[in-house]
């Protein structure tokens, strides 16, 4: 199978979708790998490490696209590339398709088969796609908010740490799944204080056990939400629906209830956001203000971090990715269930019934 490799073109996205040890990986299992010119530089990979590992490298995203039977990437195909993708082509990548209905019927009417990391599941209802990525997403969640807590940026001047004297920040992480799971250890690490709300109840008795005493559990309900919002400094939107919209756990008049300055740092935003105020940002201007509350909801986090990020997901994908290179999407994805369930849009039709709830279709699943 021939695999291509295009340079991200998603703004300040730096990542890459594979490693040179990936691309040695596959032209190990006699398969031809065409890299974009320069896609992996903003990773710390450059032309002459893919080359060494047997890529050739080609000028032009136009020419990967073509020449291609298979796309693997890190983001969703932006506007200018929908063109590019072929009828029968594999494209590899997150998509996150409940969040851009535009997105979605485009990919329809490429005809591309779309297998959708964040979908691809175990057999334990774990996304092991979305996994690095979730984990780098809420370790930066809490370093994003802590600058942001910052009074020059408009926070309310708060150190989360505290001093002796004075008393720690207050954190409210919102979901305790991946992202708000390593959100709290990077908040307690800091010595702030943490309040982590959940509605599965066997996920708050491990975070119990397992964080220290000044991480405090309990369940979500938004009585609950509305009492924390109004004394916490931070507040990290942490929720996910597999393949579906996230639910707007915040809502704009909840906004008016806490103080002036407070952050809030939506990392559901790929799923439409956990904040009903939640707008798609990216790091060149990654807040904005709404009723003196900062809002921090850049799309694509890891692409701030894209040497740790792009390592930590070819650590998952590539195998993959050489199941899918060796036996072709059908086979790969009949003799495997979790691939299986990363199949959202086959040559034109929808393969995942979130997306069809998600925007309330009349369709028919594939």
């Amino acid at each position: 199978m021939i695999v291509g490799v295009p340079k991200e073109i998603k703004n300040n996205e730096s990542r890459v979708g594979m490693t040179p040890a990936g691309v040695f990986e596959l032209v190990k299992n006699n398969h031809k790998v065409y890299v974009q010119a320069s896609s992996g530089e903003g990773s710390g990979f450059f032309d002459k490490d893919y080359i060494e590992a047997g890529a050739t490298i080609l000028d032009s995203i136009e020419e990967v696209y073509a020449l291609s039977d298979m796309i693997v990437k890190v983001k969703e195909p932006i506007e200018v590339e929908y063109n590019l993708i072929q009828r029968g082509q594999v494209i590899f990548t997150y998509f996150h398709f409940a969040s851009s209905e535009s997105l979605t019927r485009a990919m329809i009417a490429s005809g591309a088969i779309c297998i959708a990391y964040e979908t691809v599941e175990d057999e334990d209802g774990s996304l092991p796609l979305l996994t690095p990525m979730s984990e780098v997403a809420g370790r930066m969640a809490i370093q994003q908010g802590a600058k942001y807590l910052e009074k020059p940026v408009k926070g309310r001047g708060v150190l989360l740490g505290g001093v002796p004297g004075v008393a720690p920040g207050k954190v409210l992480v919102l979901g305790a799944g991946v992202v708000g799971t390593q959100a709290a250890k990077m908040a307690a690490g800091l010595g702030a204080h943490v309040t982590l709300l959940d509605i599965n109840m066997k996920r708050l008795r491990y975070i119990n056990d397992v964080m220290p005493s000044h991480v405090v559990t309990e369940f979500s309900n938004e009585f609950n939400i509305r009492k924390h919002i109004e004394t916490h400094d931070l507040i990290i939107g942490g929720v996910l629906l597999k393949g579906s919209k996230a639910p707007n756990l915040i809502t704009r008049d909840m906004l008016k209830s806490m103080r002036p300055g407070t952050v809030i740092v939506d990392v559901a935003v790929d799923q439409g956001g956990c904040v009903e105020t939640t707008m798609p940002t990216t790091h060149e201007d990654p807040v904005y203000i709404i009723d003196d509350v900062v809002h921090y909801s850049v799309a694509n986090m890891p692409g701030a971090v894209p040497c740790t990020s792009t390592m930590a997901l070819t650590n998952v994908t590539l195998p993959y990715v050489i199941a899918l290179a060796n036996k072709g999407w059908y086979k790969a994805c009949e003799e495997d269930l979790s691939l299986h369930k990363g199949l959202n849009i086959i040559e034109g039709e929808v393969a995942y019934k979130e997306i069809i709830e998600t925007f309330q279709w009349d369709a028919v699943l594939a």
